[in-house]
C-alpha cells in the first residue's frame, strides 16, 4: 500500500492509496499506450495532489506511442512546476496546451510526424476532492458503493466504416479544448482509466462483476486487461486502476486548524514586545485588522518589519480563516510589486510578518495636495499592471485595487498592498457579496456577477483616473448605493491637459461592458506602453467655434443672411391685405 501523508501541527490527516496499472498489446504489432502516474510525499501533496494519466497513442501512425508517452510524462513533469495559487484545472489546461502546441508544431515543421497525436484522460487527487481531465476516447469511471459510473464522453466522429474516429485529442489541431469533472472522494472509492481497446470488449455488466469480487487494483488491472486481449480486442489493452482506502480534510483546512490553535495578541502599544518584535508605531487601525511597525534585532542590527493581526474582539474562525487564507496567497506571491512574507520561528501568537518599505500610499499623496500629470500617473500604470499581471499569472484576484492600497516608496517603486480580500483559483473562499470599494467596483459586480480579472483592470483603470482627475468616472459611489452606469466622463473634463491616447485608455479600462474593456493586464500595459512612444496622431475632437471662430461667424452670418432672404420673398408674394 502507498501512503500518501500531510502533517499540520498536531493533526495527522493522510491519503491512503492502492495503485494497479498494466497494459497489453492485444491484436496490434507494437504498443502505443503509456501510462503513468505520481504520488508525491508530504508537502508536495498537499500542494499539487497525486497524479494519474492513460494515453492511447493515434492508432495506425508510427509516432502514435511517441505522442502518448511525450504527453504522459510532459503532465507528470511539468504539472508540478505551475503555481499551487492556480486551480487544479487550469494547470492542467496550461501544461496540456502547452503539450498540443509542441505536437502540432512538430507536425506541420515535418513531414513523417503529421498527424502524431495520442488520447488522454487524467485524474487528480488532491485534499478530499477529485479532478479529471480527458480529450480522446479513453475512458475514466469510477466505481462507488458497487455501483460502476463513467465520468468521461468519447470525443469521436460517428464513420459508417470506422468504429472511433476522434474529433478531439491532443496533437489532432490548434482548436484543443479538455473536459473537466470535480467532485469530493471517499474511502472506498476506486478510478479506473480503461484505453479503447479494453472497454470497447467489456461489457459493462463484466467490469462490475469482477470489481465487485476483486479488491486488490494490481490483480483487477491484470484481470481486466487479460479478459480484453482474450475477447478479441483488435487494439492495445490498457487499465489503470486507483483504490482509495483514507481520505484528508479539505485542502487549506491545516491553515485553518493553526489559526485556531494560536491566541490573538493583545493590543500593544509602542515600546511593546511581542515574540522578540518590539512595536515601534501603530500603522493602521480597522474594525477588524490591525497593522504596526515592529523590529527586531539581526547580526546587521535591526530589521523593521510589519505586523498584521486582528482586533482583540474579531478572533472568530471566519477572521482567523480570512487571516490565514491572506497569509497564504502572501507567501507565494514573490515579486517586487508586492511586501513580501518575513518567517519568524518564535511566533507563537495569530499574526503573520511582512517586509517595511519607507513611503506612503497614493491616497496620502492625494490628500496631502499632491497633483498627479499624466506622466506620473501612465508612470503608476506601469508598476499596477505589472504587479497585476504577475497576479493574475498566479491564479489570484485582488478584488480591492485603490489609491489606498498602492503605496510608493522613497526609490519610486510602486508596491500593491492587503491581500485581505484577494482569492485564488487554487482555494476560494465563499462568501454573499464582492468585496472591495464601491467607486473602484466594476458594474458587473453590482449585479452579482463574481469578480475577474477584468473586475481588477476596471478597478486599475478607476484608480488612474482618480489619481489625474480627483473624480471618478460615473460620479462616487456609496455604500449600499445602487449605481446606474452610462457613458463615463471624460477626463479631459477635469484635466484638459491629458493627451489624447492616455484619455482613449483609461475610458477602454472604465468601460461599463467587460468585452469592451481590456482583457488582460498585458495589453492594458502595452496600451499604455505604446501611447508613450507612439502616441495617436489623430487631432482631439474640437468644437469648429474653437477651432475657427471666424469662419463660423461667417457660417452662421450667411445662415441668418439667407433666411432673411426666404423671409423676404415669401413675404412680397403675400397678398396687399394680408402685408
Amino acid at each position: 500500500m502507498k501512503t500518501l501523508e500531510k502533517n499540520s501541527g498536531q493533526h495527522r490527516s493522510r491519503l491512503e492509496v492502492t495503485l494497479g496499472m498494466t497494459t497489453r498489446i492485444g491484436g496490434r504489432p507494437d504498443n502505443q499506450d503509456f501510462l503513468g502516474s505520481t504520488l508525491p510525499q508530504g508537502e508536495d501533496l498537499e500542494k499539487k495532489g497525486a497524479l494519474f494519466a492513460i494515453a492511447d497513442g493515434v492508432g495506425g501512425h508510427a509516432l502514435g506511442r511517441e505522442a502518448a508517452e511525450f504527453s504522459v510524462r510532459s503532465l507528470l513533469s511539468d504539472y508540478y512546476s505551475t503555481p499551487e495559487t492556480l486551480g487544479v484545472g487550469r494547470s492542467l489546461d496550461l501544461v496540456l496546451n502547452a503539450t498540443n502546441r509542441w505536437l502540432v508544431a512538430q507536425g506541420r515543421r515535418c513531414r513523417e510526424y503529421a498527424g502524431m497525436a495520442t488520447t488522454l484522460t487524467a485524474v487528480v487527487l488532491r485534499g478530499n476532492r477529485f479532478h479529471l481531465t480527458h480529450v480522446g476516447d479513453s475512458r475514466a469511471y469510477l466505481w462507488r458503493n458497487g455501483q460502476l459510473t463513467q465520468l468521461t464522453e468519447d470525443h469521436v466522429w460517428p464513420h459508417p466504416e470506422l468504429a472511433n474516429v476522434l474529433s478531439r485529442a491532443v496533437g489532432l489541431d490548434d482548436h484543443f479544448k479538455l473536459d473537466h469533472l470535480e467532485g469530493e472522494i471517499q474511502p472506498g472509492d476506486r478510478f479506473l482509466l480503461l484505453t479503447d481497446g479494453a472497454w470497447s470488449v467489456l461489457p459493462k455488466t463484466q467490469i462490475e462483476d469482477l470489481l465487485a469480487h476483486t479488491l486488490d487494483p494490481q490483480v483487477a488491472a491484470d484481470a481486466l486487461a487479460d479478459q480484453a486481449e482474450t475477447s478479441g480486442s483488435r487494439d492495445n489493452c490498457s487499465c489503470l486502476m486507483v483504490a482509495i482506502t483514507s481520505v484528508p480534510g479539505p485542502y487549506f483546512d491545516h491553515w485553518l486548524e493553526t489559526a485556531l490553535q494560536r491566541p490573538l495578541p493583545p493590543t500593544l502599544g509602542v515600546g511593546q514586545t511581542l515574540d522578540g518584535l518590539t512595536v515601534e508605531a501603530m500603522l493602521h487601525q480597522s474594525r477588524v485588522t490591525l497593522l504596526y511597525r515592529v523590529s527586531r534585532p539581526t547580526p546587521q542590527g535591526p530589521e523593521k518589519l510589519v505586523l498584521k493581526t486582528l482586533q482583540s474582539g474579531h478572533g472568530d474562525d471566519e477572521a482567523r480563516a480570512a487571516l490565514s487564507h491572506e497569509e497564504w496567497l502572501a507567501r507565494r506571491v514573490i515579486n517586487r510589486a508586492f511586501p513580501q512574507v518575513v518567517s519568524h520561528p518564535m511566533r507563537s501568537y495569530l499574526y503573520y510578518l511582512m517586509t517595511w518599505h519607507e513611503g506612503e500610499t497614493l491616497a496620502s499623496r492625494l490628500q496631502r495636495g499632491h497633483r498627479f500629470d499624466p506622466e506620473e500617473v501612465t508612470k503608476l500604470g506601469f508598476g499596477l499592471l505589472k504587479g497585476l499581471g504577475y497576479l493574475h499569472r498566479l491564479g489570484i484576484l485582488h478584488r480591492d485595487i485603490k489609491p489606498d492600497n498602492l503605496h510608493i516608496d522613497t526609490e519610486g517603486h510602486l508596491h500593491i498592498l492587503d491581500l485581505g480580500v484577494a482569492a485564488s483559483e487554487g482555494n476560494l473562499l465563499t462568501e454573499i457579496n464582492n468585496p472591495g470599494t464601491p467607486s473602484y467596483m466594476a458594474p458587473e459586480l453590482f449585479a452579482g456577477t463574481p469578480c475577474s480579472e477584468s473586475s481588477d483592470l476596471y478597478a486599475a483603470g478607476v484608480t488612474l483616473y482618480h489619481l489625474l482627475t480627483r473624480k471618478y468616472p460615473y460620479g462616487e459611489i456609496e455604500p449600499f448605493q445602487h449605481p446606474h452606469f452610462a457613458t463615463p466622463v471624460p477626463p479631459t473634463r477635469y484635466r484638459p491637459d491629458t493627451p489624447e491616447w492616455l484619455e482613449n485608455i483609461l475610458l477602454t479600462a472604465c468601460s461599463p461592458h467587460p468585452r469592451h474593456r481590456f482583457e488582460t493586464a498585458d495589453e492594458f500595459l502595452v496600451a499604455l506602453e505604446r501611447g508613450v512612444h507612439r502616441p495617436l496622431t489623430r487631432p482631439r475632437s474640437i468644437p469648429m467655434m474653437e477651432r475657427h471662430p471666424a469662419m463660423t461667424f461667417k457660417v452662421f452670418a450667411g445662415l441668418s443672411l439667407f433666411v432673411n432672404l426666404v423671409a423676404l420673398y415669401y413675404f412680397s408674394r403675400l397678398p396687399a391685405g394680408l402685408r
